[in-house]
C-alpha cells in the first residue's frame, strides 16, 4: 500500500500572481466527488507564484516574483494549513522557480529577470538558511540570460539549470555538504537557437531528460550520462498539431508516475501535448492533445496516483481537473474546476 493510498486527506496548494490573486490558496480535495473546500488563503501580495515541497512534506517553499524573495512555510500535518517561517532575498531579480534537493539539504532558486541561479542551505526546522552559492549566467552578444528552472537529479548529485535566454541547459555537480556548484564534465548542452528551454523533466529511470522549449514549442530530449550527468541530444519534437499556425508558447512538462507518458503545456494552443515514452530508447511518440478548458496553461500536475491531471489556466482564472487513462495517457475533461485569480502553480499533498 502506498503512502497516497492509506492517506486520509488530500490538500491542494495554488500559487498565484497577486495583481489579481491574493497569494497562496489552500484547499482540501475530495477525490471521489472531485469537490474541494477552501481551507486558507495566505495573503501575500508579492506573487508567490511557484511552489515546491520539502521531501519530508512538512515544509513548502515559494518563489516570490513581486519582491525578489523566497519564503518557507510549515505545513500542519493534521490540516494542511500553512504557517510562515522565514524569507530570504532570491539573489537576483524576478525569481520564477524553486526546487529542493532530494535529501532536503538545499533550496535552488531561478531568477528569470537577472539570469542568476541561487542555492540556499535548508535548516532542520524548514527555514531557509545561509546562501551557499550564486551563479550569474552570461550570454553571447545580444542575448539576455533568463534562468527559468533548476531540476535536481534523483540522487541530488547534479542539477539541470534551464536558461531560456541563452538557449542552454547547464549541468552542475552539487557538493553534498556545502551546496557549492561546480560545472559538470560537459558543462551544458545547447539547443537550437531561439528554442528557449524553460522547464525540464527527468524520466523516472534516470536515463533521459526532456526540455519544454517556450519560444519554439518543441520538446528536446537527451540521454543522461549517469556518472557525469552530461546531456546527449536525442531528438526534437514539436508540441503543436501540424495544422496550427497561430502563436503558442510552451510552459511546463511532467511525467506520469509510471514513466510511460509525458505531458507538456501549450499557451496559445491551450492544450497539453501527450507523448508516449519508450523507456529503453527515450524516444517520444505523440499520443494527442488535450484542450485545457482555459487560457494560458502554466504549471500543471499529473496526480501522484496517476488518475488525474490538474491544470492552472492563468488568463482564465481557473484550475481544471481531468481524468487520466493510465493505459492510453489520454485526458478527459471532468467539468470540475476551481475559480482562482491568476493561478500559476498547483501542488498536491497527501496527509496521513
Amino acid at each position: 500500500m502506498t503512502f497516497a493510498q492509506k492517506s486520509s486527506k488530500e490538500i491542494l496548494y495554488v500559487g498565484t500572481y497577486t495583481q489579481k490573486g491574493e497569494g497562496i490558496y489552500v484547499y482540501e480535495f475530495d477525490r471521489k466527488n472531485l469537490s474541494y473546500k477552501e481551507l486558507q488563503v495566505i495573503t501575500s501580495k508579492i506573487s508567490p507564484s511557484f511552489l515546491e515541497f520539502h521531501p519530508n512534506k512538512k515544509f513548502l517553499y515559494t518563489a516570490n516574483e513581486g519582491n525578489a524573495t523566497v519564503s518557507s512555510y510549515a505545513i500542519d500535518q493534521a490540516t494542511g494549513k500553512l504557517t510562515a517561517i522565514n524569507s530570504q532575498p532570491s539573489l537576483g531579480r524576478g525569481p520564477c522557480h524553486v526546487s529542493v534537493d532530494p535529501k532536503g539539504k538545499f533550496l535552488f532558486v531561478s531568477n528569470y529577470g537577472s539570469g542568476q541561479l541561487g542555492v540556499y542551505l535548508l535548516n532542520k526546522d524548514g527555514s531557509i538558511g545561509a546562501a551557499a552559492d550564486s551563479i550569474q549566467d552570461k550570454g553571447a552578444p545580444g542575448q539576455k540570460p533568463h534562468m527559468h528552472s533548476i531540476i535536481p537529479s534523483a540522487d541530488g548529485k547534479f542539477i539541470y539549470a534551464s536558461d531560456l535566454g541563452i538557449d542552454k541547459i547547464m549541468v552542475y555537480a552539487v557538493d553534498q555538504k556545502t551546496g557549492k556548484l561546480t560545472p559538470g564534465t560537459v558543462p551544458y548542452v545547447e539547443v537550437k537557437a531561439g528554442d528557449g528551454p524553460r522547464h525540464f523533466a527527468i524520466h523516472p529511470n534516470g536515463n533521459f531528460g526532456y526540455s519544454a522549449c517556450e519560444l519554439s514549442s518543441h520538446v528536446n530530449s537527451f540521454q543522461i550520462v549517469k556518472n557525469t550527468g552530461a546531456l546527449v541530444p536525442l531528438e526534437r519534437i514539436t508540441m503543436l498539431p501540424s495544422d496550427f499556425k497561430s502563436k503558442s508558447f510552451a510552459a511546463d512538462i511532467h511525467f506520469s508516475p509510471d514513466g510511460k507518458f509525458i505531458y507538456a503545456s501549450n499557451r496559445g494552443h491551450e492544450s497539453l501535448a501527450i507523448y508516449g515514452v519508450d523507456a529503453k530508447t527515450g524516444k517520444l511518440t505523440i499520443a494527442g492533445h488535450a484542450e485545457t478548458h482555459g487560457k494560458h496553461p502554466r504549471n500543471f500536475l499529473i496526480d501522484e496516483k496517476g488518475e488525474l491531471a490538474i491544470v492552472t489556466n492563468k488568463d482564465s482564472d481557473n484550475v481544471v481537473f481531468f481524468k487520466r487513462n493510465a493505459a492510453t495517457g489520454q485526458l478527459t475533461y471532468t467539468g470540475k474546476e476551481i475559480s482562482v485569480p491568476t493561478p500559476v502553480c498547483v501542488k498536491q499533498l497527501f496527509l496521513k
